[in-house]
């Protein structure tokens, strides 16, 4: 239905790297609908409008779709937390930050219309002083209220490259029947403990990145083809009686 594929990188650069407590990831999107990994070139740049969007699925680039990241700035000290994109799991860019706190998270906005049978997956790796404990978390009701479906697990330390896909980073999730077809789902992965070193002590520096974020559902039936098919069995009885 609809993935985040990280197809563009993040800027960079000395005063270029995004900071704060809030991040949608950019994407860069040509006239033509192409993707361009270095909008500073060719006369495209950065399109605010589109940031967070999927990238790929039946509904990319639709609005009501977010991929984001949010962290308590006020509680991490003077650090400021930075959003990069290194390689991902088997593909160019991965979404990463630093500066944890327990609480933070990536979340995910769509919308479900039209689709059913709802599951969410995603890639997750974190560095050796990165958050050990996450869980995830799913909302039917505007982020009112959540319920956790994979609780307190560790995405581990495995180091990702570019040219190699790790099945053991990926984790799915079923979104259950509440999730059909609404206007908007919401999903966080979020952290549960702060970031230490082996010795217990906070580590502003300690990362995590998500890669390969996917939506997938079963496309319900128009309401027409459901009251034809009916129709169409009822004038078979008809006939064979």
């Amino acid at each position: 239905m609809a993935a985040w594929t990280m197809p563009c990188a993040f800027p960079t650069g000395t005063g270029n790297v995004p900071t704060g407590t809030f991040f949608k990831v950019p994407l860069a999107v040509n006239s033509d609908g192409t993707y361009n990994a270095n909008p500073n070139t060719g006369g495209t740049t950065w399109d605010a409008a589109m940031a967070g969007r999927a990238d790929s699925g039946a509904k990319k680039l639709q609005a009501g779709f977010e991929l984001s990241s949010t962290h308590q700035l006020a509680s991490s000290g003077a650090n400021a937390t930075s959003y990069t994109a290194p390689a991902g799991n088997g593909s160019t860019y991965a979404f990463s930050s630093n500066v944890w706190k327990a609480g933070d998270y990536y979340q995910a906005k769509f919308d479900t219309t039209g689709y059913s049978s709802l599951s969410f997956s995603w890639d997750q790796v974190r560095s050796s002083t990165g958050p050990a404990s996450w869980l995830m978390e799913v909302s039917v009701n505007g982020g009112t209220s959540f319920t956790t479906l994979v609780t307190a697990y560790d995405p581990g330390t495995t180091t990702w490259s570019t040219g190699t896909n790790l099945p053991a980073a990926t984790r799915t999730a079923a979104l259950g029947a509440a999730a059909d077809n609404l206007s908007e789902v919401i999903v966080r992965i979020r952290a549960l403990v702060d970031p230490v070193n082996g010795s217990g002590v906070y580590q502003a520096g300690g990362t995590c990145r998500i890669d390969n974020i996917l939506v997938n559902g079963t496309l319900l039936p128009a309401p027409g083809a459901a009251a034809l098919v009916g129709l169409a069995g009822l004038i078979a009885r008809r006939r064979r009686d």
